[in-house]
């Protein structure tokens, strides 16, 4: 992600997907099998998500002023996938706001500010991916929020991120649509170590009563291209009481799948990324989500993009489904990845091209 240059509200650059990843500072289902056996007939293959990310909830400083620093998806960011045909959205939002001391209850006002989100999707009938985008990390109020501290620290221990999932089950335990993403891009953490913590969190969710789909991420950013060289086939060892897991895994076009250039490499850049994680889940017995993925607006990027929902929905004996990057209103008209409207209204050929995949999953669910 290029660092934005906009007099408009914009995400503090620390905070957002992954915008300087050079310098090594990052910023239930119900009812959903958990394996399928690959049919030749495509349009007998198992129903995908398909989904985009509404972003807002993971921008600005900490803790931030809502409105100011941070937002949360509106009801006509909503409704714009919905009418394009989406029926999942994925929505970041920071540890550090909906649980600002560890151990505590939720700060009433941005569970309330989430609540509402999840509340409006599911009227729509939309799931909703509740993403943790906290990198493996969190800040503390201790130093004014100036320190990431790595999960499994002695600052920030396993139990704590524990005790957060907990919580947000009970929040949410009983509302069916909700996905549990574990946590965005988890890095700098060797997979062993974040397998502990895994699995420490999805026991707290399960022990709380939270049946839902969980997207468990591996390590180096949960990079599909990485996911045998960074190690993360030990995630193999997930233990989930409740057998309704899926690891999430993001995949970029641009040269080093940084996802900070919209120029993809070439038009099947994208599947031939992902193919070896695919082949590891088929393997393997598991099952896969696609939570990050995005093209620009020239020939061969549209083309990698086609390409990629093309193959997902191919190998759905693998792959869940899938969200976009990314939506939300507070994204400057030029982001590289916006799939927001232009200025003057018109949808983006990026859109345009998931819109027709969402539609055909949305249609194959139903």
């Amino acid at each position: 992600m290029s660092p934005i240059n906009t007099t408009r509200r914009t995400p503090e650059l620390q905070l957002t997907r992954r915008s300087v990843v050079r310098t090594g500072l990052a910023i239930a289902a119900s009812g959903v099998g958990l394996r399928a056996t690959l049919s030749a007939d495509a349009e007998n293959r198992r129903s995908l998500f398909a989904g985009v990310n509404l972003a807002g909830g993971e921008f600005g400083k900490l803790p931030g002023t809502y409105g100011t620093d941070y937002t949360y998806p509106a009801p006509a960011d909503i409704d714009y996938y919905v009418d394009l045909g989406f029926n999942l959205i994925r929505v970041p939002f920071r540890w550090e706001r909906l649980q600002p001391s560890l151990g505590a209850p939720f700060a009433t006002a941005d569970q309330e500010l989430l609540t509402a989100v999840v509340e409006y999707a599911v009227t729509k009938g939309l799931h909703v991916v509740l993403d943790t985008h906290n990198y493996a990390r969190r800040r503390l109020a201790d130093d004014d929020w100036a320190t990431d501290h790595l999960i499994g620290s002695k600052l920030v221990p396993t139990s704590a991120l524990a005790d957060f999932c907990a919580r947000l089950a009970g929040v949410f335990q009983g509302t069916p649509s909700v996905i549990f993403g574990l946590m965005n891009e988890p890095w700098g953490i060797e997979p062993e170590d974040w397998l502990v913590i895994a699995n420490q969190a999805v026991g707290a969710l399960r022990r709380e009563g939270a049946i839902q789909l969980v997207l468990v991420p591996g390590v180096a950013y949960t990079g599909a291209h990485s996911w045998i060289s960074a190690r993360n086939a030990v995630m193999g060892n997930v233990v989930d009481p409740a057998h309704n897991f899926a690891f999430e895994v993001h995949q970029y076009f641009d040269p080093d799948s940084s996802g900070t250039s919209p120029a993809a490499v070439r038009a099947g850049i994208g599947s031939e990324r992902i193919e070896d994680f695919q082949r590891w889940c088929r393997q393997n017995g598991f099952k896969a989500f696609l939570g990050e993925f995005a093209a620009g607006a020239d020939a061969t990027s549209l083309a990698a993009l086609s390409d990629i929902c093309r193959t997902l929905e191919v190998n759905s004996d693998v792959w869940l489904g899938w969200a976009a990057w990314a939506g939300g209103g507070w994204w400057p008209a030029d982001y590289i990845f916006t799939l927001d409207p232009t200025k003057s209204g018109q949808m983006r050929p990026q859109t345009r091209i998931l819109s027709s995949y969402a539609r055909h999953a949305t249609a194959r669910r139903n």
